[in-house]
């Protein structure tokens, strides 16, 4: 479990941005299992302070964001298997091999990819 603070103001603000049809990319997979653990039945974001435990793994259908940005992660993680259920396994596990290839640094302070 995670504690997860949503205020009012940035609930508010995303869900200005999906009527506005704008991309909505989260950063990091905090962001994403936060805005995935306050959403209401019509996909919308609701502002919200507490704990969450939710475990994100595939199939899981995003509510908010249509992209993240996220870090390579260690095999068999659970972070791993949020970042597959988002981008699908098979393209994750290739950007994965190509990571190895060519020396990508992993973990926090390691390198990042985007996902669409």
């Amino acid at each position: 479990s995670e504690q997860i603070i949503i205020p009012e103001s940035a609930a508010q603000m995303v869900t200005d941005a999906k009527d506005a049809k704008k991309r909505i990319c989260a950063i990091g997979t905090t962001s994403m299992r936060t805005i995935e653990s306050s959403v209401s039945t019509d996909n919308r974001l609701k502002a919200y302070d507490g704990w969450t435990n939710k475990f994100i793994y595939p199939p899981y259908d995003f509510s908010i964001a249509g992209s993240m940005v996220t870090n390579f992660h260690m095999p068999e993680s659970t972070l791993l298997m949020m970042t597959s259920a988002f981008g699908g396994y098979d393209h994750v596990m290739n950007a994965y091999k190509v990571a190895l290839k060519e020396g990508y640094r992993f973990l926090s302070y390691g390198d990042a990819m985007l996902i669409i």
